[in-house]
């Protein structure tokens, strides 16, 4: 019975493997190699995506991911999380599907679980702030995030050519947006730093900051190039190197709590921060812990209150010890970004 429920799953919501390459997206051509490697990112999602459409039971699944190589493993996270948010999104029954995935399997895969979810927000497009409201103020929006991704990745002449965000979204969820469009251009401008930097200066001034962290999370998670063609891209952010710096930062802490740094991430990393992957691991960890019970603002009313994903934040992004993050004037993820962003900017002036 569960083999033909996944097989009708797989009818009803698979995606062709066709779709994330290149030549279907019309990605901007780049060096073979380049192309594969983000390709090979791409497959890697659809191939967690369909593994969690098969058989969504925890450790079944979790047995199937765990099989991909961990440098690529966070990415098939990533697609699984957008089915079982999906699932849970239409099935009359067990709407927790993400929340358990959280709280195990998926615990280590924390940034990568709650951008997944994003892509089914854009896939059903359902209105997204009341859902946020009652989420974890740190990581919700990773979600928002996600669905920026997924629109820059798969609808780039609207969002990114028409620079058109999608309208539901509001205050705060806008910025968290551009920082997922931003991811979007390391694969639709195939990680030159020329075509990025046109890219993103076609933008107006205020979104350019967001669109170059998503840069700095893309290159320093999903690589694909060399040190050559990093050093361009840091020299292409100009002033943004500090909104750079955070994304990268970011990247490093997201491949540290996954247990699977690599050697580009340790690079650009490098590059863009002037720290070692685990020195500006540690930054995002010294920023959660100087956010520790202040009351910080929400421009979407979040009260903090237990949620659907009510991992606590601190064990979800593996900090080592428990922390009270509340959200008050500023949201708390902006507030961790500024934190992050201030120090490589300080570090930059020092230099």
């Amino acid at each position: 019975m569960r083999r033909v429920l996944g097989q009708l799953r797989r009818y009803l919501l698979g995606i062709a493997p066709a779709e994330t390459t290149f030549a279907r997206r019309g990605f901007a051509p780049c060096a073979e190699p380049v192309q594969a490697r983000l390709e090979r990112v791409g497959a890697t999602f659809l191939r967690g995506y369909h593994s969690a459409l098969y058989d969504d039971r925890p450790e079944v699944l979790s047995t199937e991911l765990d099989r991909i190589d961990p440098e690529m493993r966070g990415f098939a996270y990533e697609g699984a999380a957008m089915v079982l948010a999906l699932l849970d999104r239409f099935s009359p029954w067990r709407k927790s599907r993400v929340q358990t995935f959280l709280t195990g399997a998926g615990a280590a895969h924390a940034y990568m679980v709650h951008v997944g979810v994003g892509w089914a927000f854009a896939r059903v497009g359902r209105r997204i702030e009341r859902w946020l409201d009652r989420r974890d103020p740190l990581l919700r929006w990773l979600v928002v995030d996600g669905y920026g991704f997924h629109e820059g990745y798969f609808h780039g002449p609207r969002a990114i050519d028409d620079q058109v965000c999608p309208r539901p979204l509001v205050g705060y969820a806008r910025r968290a947006f551009d920082q997922g469009l931003g991811r979007s251009l390391w694969f639709v401008c195939g990680a030159d730093a020329d075509r990025i930097q046109a890219a993103i200066g076609d933008f107006a001034p205020e979104r350019r900051a967001d669109l170059w962290s998503g840069i700095g999370l893309a290159s320093a998670y999903a690589g694909g190039v060399d040190r050559a063609s990093v050093e361009a891209v840091f020299a292409a952010a100009g002033d943004r190197t500090p909104d750079l710096a955070q994304g990268a930062a970011f990247a490093a802490k997201a491949r540290q709590r996954a247990d699977n740094l690599t050697a580009h991430t340790r690079m650009a990393t490098e590059i863009y921060t002037g720290l070692d992957a685990e020195q500006a691991a540690g930054v995002t960890d010294q920023a959660l812990s100087s956010m520790d019970g202040r009351p910080i603002s929400s421009e979407a009313g979040n009260t903090n209150s237990a949620t659907e994903f009510a991992s606590p934040t601190a064990k979800a992004m593996g900090h080592p010890t428990p922390l009270s993050i509340r959200d008050g004037a500023e949201p708390a993820y902006e507030l961790w970004r500024a934190y992050v962003r201030s120090r490589f900017a300080r570090e930059a002036v020092s230099a």
